[in-house]
């Protein structure tokens, strides 16, 4: 028997237990969302159960089973991915998109009298939870969020994480724990509350200057944050805090809690207390425990927004990152170049030497995500990852893309380029080109302050649109310092709702990343991070611009030179010069004579 046809037989028997388990709890439908209790885009193994229970391995999906049906939710990102893992197994790929039905709506229009729809309630929003019980109630089924069946099905569901808590301090962290809380403070005043519930990993660490690996990928640690009128509470499991540590949060006025104390300490803020949470960032699970009593005001956490307006001092870190990230890339691209065609390269060897070239670098910590190394068809899937037993070797003619990032001390880096392999196509060349487009036509953009991000993205589409063409994942997404790759509240996409808190202001780092995938035959992304700018302040108000973070060559083999403007010229040729000004003194020998002979002007 082979792998797949293994993998499916294994969901086609979880999906048979499931719906054992349904039946004698009285479950019609049962709801399992990619989530954790703090609502984190990657999920330790612990809360992994919409992948344990259907295969399907993509970071984002919604799975739900009936008696007579099983389907997990996916968008455009995972359409092939999902297609392949899930044939056979009895769940249906959903393709999510712009307009159509999404699986609240689903559950909600197939509810008839009396039905019941489970969730786990720790791994639901409580905004989420509103919407679905409202809808389900109008049909007379009602919502329960008191069972986790993973608790009984899955019987070697791994353990919590345990990795060490351990501080991110001066230089990098240029603003003290003292002062984060003071500001914190300010805001909740000003919002009439006296407490504040905080249960999002990275608001916590970036609120507390601590860091952890609990996680993949992201440096954060499982947590919550109880604030008070005379108190800030800390919970994370004691084992990960260490002697010193913990003296000198407890010196700040930190109390540390443990981790699974936190349904108590819900429970015990007074009757008359008003705790500022947000809806979209906390599980209807953890706010059942506070007292009927307790007055909620919600909005977005402070913190969130905080974070993401990087400071002067933080940007500085940032922008030596970038130096040494480029660096890195052009050790790996020097590699790559004299290694094609010569000696066997895959697309795991890909990962490999990148990582190993990032590894080298100071201030290096981990990857920011892993890495996407697709060659021809496998770069028509958006969230491609090569495994030991399906990977492409790269030889012959084609596209190679190549996604990466890494995480250092002062900074998260996230970029794409695109590799020609042999002779790319005039229309490979064109999908190139047409991208490049869009990353140069948003990268000129000037825009007001305050502009909903959402309401930028047809500024990189604009260009893909006018042949006819068109992407389905969004063109950016917000990125942490020495946090989150992914990180709100802004986000550069039309299919984003454009609330207030998308607001753009100075110091958000943001990616632009737009693309073209031809399935089965290749795909296209260019991905650099930018940071918002003051840009000036006419009679029509304050302007911000974006300065581009990344440096890395933008590989011209792959372009169709005639097609660019000239106003596109100039800015290839400016960025190219900027990247060899500032990675010169970083590399040598190899490196140094790649990146002089990718960064001539055009």
């Amino acid at each position: 028997m082979n792998t797949q046809s293994k993998t499916t037989g294994v969901a086609m028997q979880r999906l048979a237990q499931a719906r054992a388990l349904m039946s004698r709890e009285g479950i019609d439908a049962w709801l399992v969302p990619s989530a954790d209790p703090h609502l984190s885009e990657y999920l330790p193994g612990y809360w992994q159960g919409r992948q344990w229970l259907s295969g399907f391995h993509g970071s984002v999906g919604t799975l739900i089973i009936t008696q007579d049906f099983a389907g997990v939710w996916a968008d455009s990102r995972y359409w092939e991915q999902a297609s392949k893992e899930l044939a056979g197994s009895g769940i249906e790929l959903v393709k999510l998109q712009p307009g159509q039905t999404g699986p609240l709506d689903w559950l909600a229009e197939q509810a008839r009298t009396d039905s019941v729809v489970a969730v786990d309630g720790a791994v639901l929003a409580v905004a989420s939870s509103r919407t679905l019980a409202a809808n389900l109630y109008e049909k007379g089924a009602r919502l329960r969020t008191d069972l986790d069946p993973l608790t009984e099905l899955w019987d070697d569901r791994p353990a919590l994480p345990a990795q060490a808590v351990y501080e991110h301090s001066t230089p990098h962290a240029g603003e003290t724990r003292a002062d984060k809380l003071t500001r914190l403070r300010a805001v909740m005043a000003e919002r009439g509350t006296d407490w504040h519930f905080i249960a999002t990993l990275d608001d916590i660490a970036w609120l507390f200057n601590l860091r952890g690996a609990d996680v993949s990928y992201n440096p954060v640690f499982i947590s919550f944050a109880l604030i008070g009128p005379n108190s800030v509470n800390l919970f994370v499991a004691s084992e990960k805090v260490d002697a010193a540590l913990r003296s000198t949060l407890e010196q700040e006025g930190i109390t540390l809690h443990e981790y699974t104390r936190i349904g108590s300490a819900l429970r015990n803020v007074p009757k008359d207390a008003k705790l500022l949470v947000d809806p979209a960032r906390v599980t209807c699970g953890l706010l059942d425990y506070l007292d009927s009593e307790v007055t909620l005001v919600e909005g977005l956490n402070p913190t969130t927004l905080f974070k993401s307006q990087k400071s002067a001092a933080d940007t500085r870190h940032i922008r030596q990152a970038m130096e040494q990230d480029g660096a890195a890339l052009c050790e790996f691209f020097a590699w790559l170049d004299s290694a094609l065609g010569k000696e066997p390269v895959s697309e795991l060897t890909i990962d490999e030497k990148l990582s190993a070239a990032r590894a080298r670098r100071p201030g290096y910590v981990s990857q920011s995500f892993a890495t996407i190394a697709g060659f021809n068809g496998n770069g028509a899937m958006p969230h491609y990852r090569a495994t030991e037993e399906e990977h492409a070797q790269i030889e012959g003619d084609g596209l190679l893309l190549i996604d990466s990032g890494g995480q250092y001390l002062g900074g998260t880096t996230d970029i794409t380029r695109m590799v020609p392999v042999g002779t790319p196509t005039a229309e490979q060349k064109r999908d190139c080109t047409r991208v490049l487009k869009g990353v140069i036509a948003l990268s000129r953009a000037h825009f007001p302050r305050g502009i909903l991000s959402p309401l930028l993205d047809s500024i990189a589409r604009a260009p893909i649109w006018a042949d006819g063409v068109n992407y389905g994942h969004g063109t950016g997404h917000g990125v942490g310092y020495f946090l989150n790759v992914h990180e709100g509240p802004q986000v550069i996409a039309y299919q984003a709702a454009a609330t207030p808190q998308t607001a753009m202001q100075p110091g958000m780092i943001t990616s632009i990343e737009p693309g073209t995938y031809r399935p089965g035959q290749w795909g296209v992304r260019i991905e650099n991070l930018v940071i918002n700018q003051e840009a000036g302040k006419t009679e029509f108000g304050e302007f911000l611009k974006f300065e581009t973070l990344t440096l890395c060559p933008i590989d011209t083999r792959c372009l169709e030179i005639g097609l660019l403007t000239h106003e596109e010229h100039e800015w290839l040729n400016e960025y190219h010069a900027q990247v060899r000004q500032r990675l010169t003194p970083l590399v040598e020998g190899a490196a140094l004579a790649w990146l002089n002979g990718r960064t001539q002007a055009v």
